[in-house]
């Protein structure tokens, strides 16, 4: 079932170990079908180094194993969440990487400051409010995704001061834990939590040298624009 998504999958969680944004089992990938209503993701603390395409789990949307002989990564209910709300995405990622990390637990999104960060994230990276004792002692990874979630709702005002995309903005920091990512599937999901990571390492060194730096919003609308939207030109057609 899947073979296809679930090599993919697997790949995609590769990736975050060949990009160095997780050590031991800190982070997982997971792809979704969205016809079929499934979603494959890694097996809960598996190490990378022994995992295969049929260690991948496939669940449902109620987080409910459809397929696996493995339990599926304690964040699925927080992926799902999150393929419940922004229904255009196709992958998500879950990482503890360490500059990413470092933002998410100071509690301080990551201010967009630069052209790098402008290229992929239009607004700033949001980070969310602290969770209630309710949300910790009750289904706590759904209650999570819903933290990010709101974040995409009434939380944010981006610069256009319409609040903000998910598409545009395809990441989030999760006050005291990490961040996660999302695409348009399981791969552009990794390749956006590499450039949060890289974003987060820069803008971290850039307020060690300037504790008050400044962005055109001019400049971020140029740099977001030339990869993004109907009049996008980088790269070949």
């Amino acid at each position: 079932m899947l073979d296809e998504l679930k090599q993919s999958v697997l790949k995609a969680n590769f990736d975050l170990v060949k990009h160095g944004l997780v050590i031991f089992t800190w982070g997982n990938v997971s792809g979704i079908d969205r016809s079929a209503g499934l979603v494959v993701i890694k097996p809960s603390g598996v190490s990378y180094d022994e995992m295969s395409a049929e260690d991948m789990v496939v669940v449902d949307f109620d987080g409910n194993i459809v397929e696996g002989r493995l339990k599926p990564s304690s964040d699925t209910p927080t992926h799902i969440a999150l393929y419940k709300a922004f229904t255009t995405i196709g992958g998500v990622v879950h990482t503890h990487s360490t500059y990413a990390t470092a933002w998410a637990q100071a509690g301080h999104e990551i201010p967009n400051i630069g052209t790098t960060h402008a290229d992929y994230f239009h607004d700033a990276i949001p980070c969310t409010s602290d969770m209630s004792v309710a949300e910790v002692n009750g289904d706590y990874e759904a209650e999570t995704g819903n933290a990010i979630i709101r974040c995409f709702d009434n939380g944010y005002t981006g610069i256009s001061g319409n609040g903000l995309n998910p598409v545009h903005t395809p990441g989030v920091l999760v006050k005291n834990h990490g961040p996660f990512a999302w695409g348009k599937d399981a791969h552009d999901a990794v390749h956006n939590a590499v450039v949060l990571e890289q974003v987060a390492k820069m803008a971290y060194i850039t307020y060690g040298i300037n504790p008050l730096p400044t962005m055109n919003p001019l400049l971020i609308e140029k740099h977001f624009s030339r990869k993004h939207g109907p009049n996008a030109y980088y790269g070949q057609k």
